[in-house]
C-alpha cells in the first residue's frame, strides 16, 4: 500500500506541478480570447438566466431536463468536499496565497466550462424514446472521428467511472462520516449504511430524481452554508482586511508561512491552487458537461453562460467563504496556525475548528457536519450520474445496474475506509480526465468561438 501510494503520490505532482498548469490554465486563457471573455462579457446575462426564473420545481421534462436543473447537478457535483476539505488541505499544504491561484484557475475556468458545456450541447444524441444524452465521449468523437478519437473517448470513460463512480463517492462518503462522528460520535458504518441506501433509491430514480433532488437540495444547502460563514466572518470583522492581504502576499512569498525555499514554496502553492482549484470547480476536466448536455434551451449558447454561473457559485462564493473563515480564524495573529504549523490541525478538521472559534466546539463541529453531510451528497448523486453516461457509453444501458450496485458499495466502504491513498487516486484520475477533454476542446475551439458569437449577438438584440 505505501509502495502504491508513493507511485500514485509521484505521478499527481507530475500531473499538477507541470502538465496541468500548462493545460488548465492554457486552455482557459485559449478560450477567453478566443470568445473575447465570455466570461466577463456575458456574465450579466448568465446570472440573469440562472437567476430571473428561479423555480425549485422545475418538474419533469420530456426527454431532458431544464436548464437550472442542470445547472444544479453540475452544481451539486462541483460543490462537495472540495469546497471545505480540500479548501483547507489547499490551505495547509500551499498556504493561505493557494486561494488566489484558485481565484485564477476559476477565472479562467469559466471560459473552458463555456466551452464544455457548448460542445456538450452541440454534440449530444438522442434516442429513439427521445431521452438526451452527451458528455466529453460525444464530442471528442466529433473532433476525432477515427481510431484516436475511439481510444481518447475510452481512456477518457474508464478515467471519470474510477475518479467520480467509485473513488470520488468514497472520498464523499468518508467526510460524511468522519466530520458527523467527530460533530455527533455516530459510528461511521451507521453514517454508511445509511447514505448508501438513500443515494441507492436514488440512484434507481435515474437522471430526472437525480434533477429533482439536486434543484431542491443545492440553493438550500449554498444558503445556510453562506449564512454560517458570513456570522463568523462578522464576529471576526477586525481580522477580515489581513485575511485578504494574507491570500495575496502568500501567493507570492508563501515561503514566509510554509517555511522553505521560495522556488519549493511558491511551487506549492500554485500547484495545490491548480489541483484542489480543479477538485473544486472541474471546469476543464470534464464532469459537469454531462448534465449541461440534458439541458432543455433554445441554443447551445445559453447553457454555457449558465454553466459559467456554476463555477463562480462554487469558487468565488462558496469555496471563497471557506478560504475566509478559516484564515481569519485559525492564521490571524490569534490563531493556532498563525505560525503556520500546530499539532491535531489537519484539513479534515480545520474547518470545524473555524467554526468552533465562534460558535463554540459543540455547534461550530456539528453545522459543518450538516454542511458537508449535503454537500458530500449532493456531489455523490451528480459524479453517479457522470459515471453512468460513461458506462452506458462503453458497455451499454445494461450495465447500469452493476455500476450502481458497485458505487453504493464504494459509498459504504469510503465510510470505514480513511487513508491518503483514496484521496490520491481520485486526484489522479481526475487530472487524467483533463487530457483527452482539453485535447477536444482545443480541437473544436471553431465551433466554441462561433456559438460565441451568434449568442452575444442575439442577446444584444433580444435587449434592443
Amino acid at each position: 500500500m505505501n509502495t502504491l501510494l508513493s507511485i500514485v503520490q509521484t505521478i499527481n505532482a507530475y500531473l499538477s506541478d507541470y502538465i496541468l498548469i500548462v493545460l488548465l490554465i492554457g486552455t482557459g486563457v485559449y478560450f477567453s480570447v478566443r470568445t473575447k471573455f465570455v466570461q466577463v462579457r456575458c456574465f450579466g446575462e448568465g446570472m440573469k438566466k440562472v437567476f430571473g426564473n428561479l423555480s425549485l420545481h422545475g418538474g419533469r421534462q420530456h426527454g431532458g431536463i431544464s436548464s437550472f436543473q442542470a445547472l444544479t447537478t453540475a452544481v451539486a457535483a462541483q460543490v462537495g468536499t472540495g469546497n471545505i476539505v480540500g479548501a483547507c488541505g489547499a490551505i495547509l499544504t500551499g498556504g493561505p496565497g493557494a486561494i488566489f491561484w484558485m481565484w485564477i484557475i476559476a477565472f479562467f475556468g469559466m471560459a473552458t466550462i463555456y466551452a464544455e458545456a457548448v460542445l456538450a450541447q452541440e454534440t449530444r444524441t438522442v434516442d429513439k424514446d427521445g431521452n438526451a444524452t452527451g458528455g466529453p465521449v460525444y464530442y471528442i468523437r466529433k473532433a476525432f472521428p477515427g481510431g484516436f478519437g475511439k481510444f481518447l473517448a475510452g481512456f477518457f470513460s474508464v478515467a471519470i467511472i474510477l475518479a467520480l463512480g467509485f473513488f470520488g463517492c468514497m472520498v464523499q462518503s468518508n467526510s460524511i462520516a468522519e466530520s458527523c462522528t467527530n460533530a455527533f460520535g455516530i459510528p461511521g458504518w451507521i453514517i454508511g449504511i445509511v447514505v448508501a441506501a438513500v443515494a441507492g433509491l436514488i440512484f434507481i430514480g435515474g437522471v430526472h430524481r437525480i434533477a429533482s433532488v439536486t434543484e431542491k437540495i443545492v440553493p438550500i444547502m449554498a444558503c445556510l452554508y453562506l449564512i454560517g460563514g458570513l456570522m463568523v466572518l462578522l464576529a471576526r470583522i477586525r481580522f477580515l482586511p489581513a485575511t485578504i492581504s494574507m491570500i495575496f502576499k502568500y501567493a507570492f512569498m508563501p515561503n514566509a508561512i510554509i517555511g522553505g525555499g521560495i522556488g519549493y514554496a511558491l511551487k506549492m502553492a500554485i500547484s495545490q491552487g491548480v489541483k484542489r482549484g480543479l477538485f473544486s470547480n472541474e471546469a476543464g476536466m470534464g464532469s459537469t458537461p454531462h448534465a449541461h448536455a440534458l439541458a432543455k434551451v433554445e441554443k447551445p449558447h445559453d447553457q454555457g453562460v449558465v454553466a459559467m454561473i456554476g463555477v463562480f457559485i462554487d469558487t468565488f462564493v462558496v469555496l471563497t467563504m471557506t478560504a475566509l473563515v478559516v484564515i481569519s480564524t485559525l492564521y490571524t495573529s490569534d490563531g493556532v496556525l498563525a505560525s503556520g504549523t500546530a499539532e491535531g490541525v489537519a484539513k479534515t478538521n480545520m474547518a470545524q475548528l473555524a467554526f468552533g472559534r465562534v460558535f463554540g466546539t459543540g455547534l461550530g463541529s456539528g453545522f459543518v457536519a450538516v454542511c458537508l453531510l449535503f454537500f458530500a451528497f449532493s456531489t455523490i448523486l451528480g459524479w453517479n450520474l457522470f459515471g453512468k453516461v460513461n458506462m452506458e457509453y462503453l458497455f451499454g444501458k445494461k450495465s447500469v445496474l452493476i455500476y450502481s450496485a458497485i458505487a453504493i458499495v464504494f459509498i459504504f466502504l469510503g465510510s470505514l475506509l480513511s487513508n491518503d491513498l483514496v484521496w490520491e487516486l481520485t486526484d489522479m484520475f481526475n487530472q487524467l480526465m483533463v487530457i483527452p477533454n482539453v485535447i477536444a476542446l482545443i480541437a473544436l475551439g471553431a465551433i466554441v468561438t462561433k456559438t460565441a458569437k451568434a449568442g452575444e449577438d442575439a442577446w444584444k438584440k433580444k435587449r434592443k
